[in-house]
């Protein structure tokens, strides 16, 4: 996941970078005249890279225009409290300096997706965010109805 502005760009020059790889290593397969579906064999595991930078980058851009997927079972909570960090485009450090604790404790706890955080430590990134959390719980056997 990309986690910072900086992180956005390089991605973006990686994914330039890795279009015209790809490109020109379909040349030279097609000059040793191989096949199509030999060509897109040998270009697979580049291309699987690309399409999942690419969708880092997608990801990214979406959150930083406000676009969140909903939290379900508290799986994706510590995803959507990054994304919601970039979304008010707060870096690590001035999170950091809100909470009261160190860019490097900031940037474990994000590198772990928030991932055995305290339900306190998690309250206390929403309320730095001036986040409000809205539960709502269900059945699982009403959602299949």
């Amino acid at each position: 996941m990309i986690k910072t502005e900086s992180a956005y760009k390089k991605a973006l020059e990686k994914l330039q970078e890795d279009k015209d790889f790809i490109q020109k290593q379909r040349k030279v397969l097609a000059d040793m005249e191989l096949t199509n579906e030999q060509v897109d064999k040998a270009l697979q595991p580049a291309i699987t890279f690309h399409e999942q930078l690419r969708e880092e980058v997608i990801y990214y851009e979406r959150i930083k225009r406000g676009e969140f997927e909903p939290i379900i079972n508290f799986y994706n909570l510590g995803k959507s409290l990054i994304a919601y960090r970039i979304y008010l485009g707060l870096s690590q450090q001035e999170l950091a300096d809100r909470l009261g604790v160190s860019a490097s404790q900031v940037s474990r706890d994000e590198r772990n997706e928030y991932y055995g955080a305290t339900l306190e430590r998690l309250q206390q990134v929403m309320e730095a965010m001036k986040m409000i959390a809205k539960t709502e719980i269900q059945s699982e056997n009403l959602l299949l109805a």
